[in-house]
């Protein structure tokens, strides 16, 4: 992918001398997403990433920077950014905000290349993030709460292609289904929201880095892992069994999901198979081609772990829905509960 935002070398060194990085030695493109560019920049100091932020406002970008340094001062392995000389975290640059972050080197496996100690360390990871994020007060909002993916929905679907009538009818149904039993009433706090593969930078088996934070917020634990399952646990056209009970182990291993939780987890499958088929859909139909945010990712793939969940095609639901029924250990979730209380 280009990177939308050009810098050139004179920019990059005054941006380099603010932060007292030294001299710049090498810079180059990293790409971008959807919504950043990223530069590499090698200094006489270290190794730096600039980003710049091509769609999110000054707020947003503010909230994102002010989770991160929390999260890292509490030794959590997320992106750190870096101060000027004046104490700023970013900065205005064209009308848009750059920041810049220590590089942290480490390579992001294809899902379906995970091993499985992999996928119990990223559980781990995960639960940390909710346990470290119930320490964080600040409020974030959902971006994509079941009322905002239902707008989302509302809005692209008066633009879809008229041979999607199927595709549409099924997305009907199922936001009238999630809308009377999804549960609002189970733990929350700060997610991630969108842990993918390459969201996650390994050396060997460790994990050194959980990166893209923009869709993070406070919201429901068990969705944020359901995210982690849709993402992770499919492979070869079906959800792993082996590959699931690898990333709940590690999961808990830290935080016991409650009776309420797995109780809940096949519908916040089937909500995050939903949310993401929306997203990739206004992604696409409702932004014009020269708009920098524009994605041309096919919602098909979780379109069809959608069509999985709601038992019209096989993929190994059979085996989850097993799993997550006899995955409940009262015991030790009360031992959890008393351990938190005697806490407190």
């Amino acid at each position: 992918m280009a990177v939308y935002t050009l810098i050139d070398r004179k920019e990059l060194e005054d941006i380099i001398a603010d932060y007292a990085l030294g001299k710049l030695v090498l810079n180059g493109d990293s790409g971008s997403s959807a919504l950043e560019s990223h530069y590499l920049l090698d200094t006489s100091k270290g190794h730096y990433l600039l980003k710049i932020e091509e769609v999110k406002s000054e707020l947003e970008v503010k909230r994102e920077i002010d989770l991160l340094l929390f999260l890292k001062k509490h030794g959590f392995p997320c992106p750190h950014p870096i101060a000027d000389r004046k104490g700023r975290h970013y900065r205005e640059l064209g009308g848009r905000c750059v920041s810049l972050y220590k590089h942290v080197g480490g390579d992001s496996p294809v899902a379906e290349d995970l091993t499985l100690s992999q996928l119990e360390n990223v559980g781990r990871v995960l639960a940390d993030l909710h346990l470290i994020g119930k320490g964080y007060k600040k409020g974030i909002d959902n971006r994509f709460s079941f009322e905002r993916v239902w707008e989302l929905y509302r809005d692209v679907r008066e633009k879809l292609p008229s041979y999607f009538r199927k595709i549409i009818r099924t997305l009907d149904e199922e936001m009238d289904y999630l809308r009377f039993y999804l549960e609002g009433k189970l733990p929350k706090g700060i997610i991630h929201g969108d842990l993918f593969p390459d969201h996650v930078l390994f050396r060997g088996e460790k994990i050194v880095g959980i990166l893209d934070f923009e869709a993070s917020c406070r919201g429901k634990f068990v969705f944020d892992l359901a995210t982690a399952v849709n993402a992770l646990c499919f492979a070869q056209g079906g959800y792993q069994l082996r590959r699931f009970e690898a990333l709940i182990a590690g999961y808990e291993s830290l935080r016991t999901l409650s009776l309420a939780e797995w109780d809940a987890f096949p519908n916040e499958l089937r909500f995050s198979a939903l949310r993401f088929t929306v997203c990739r859909m206004k992604d696409f139909y409702l932004r014009p081609p020269e708009d920098p945010s524009r994605m041309g990712k096919d919602f098909n793939e979780f379109y069809n772990r959608l069509r999985i969940l709601r038992r019209e095609e096989d993929g190994g639901m059979d085996g989850l829905l097993m799993a997550m029924a006899t995955g409940y250990d009262y015991r030790k979730y009360q031992k959890v509960k008393a351990f938190e209380k005697k806490s407190k």
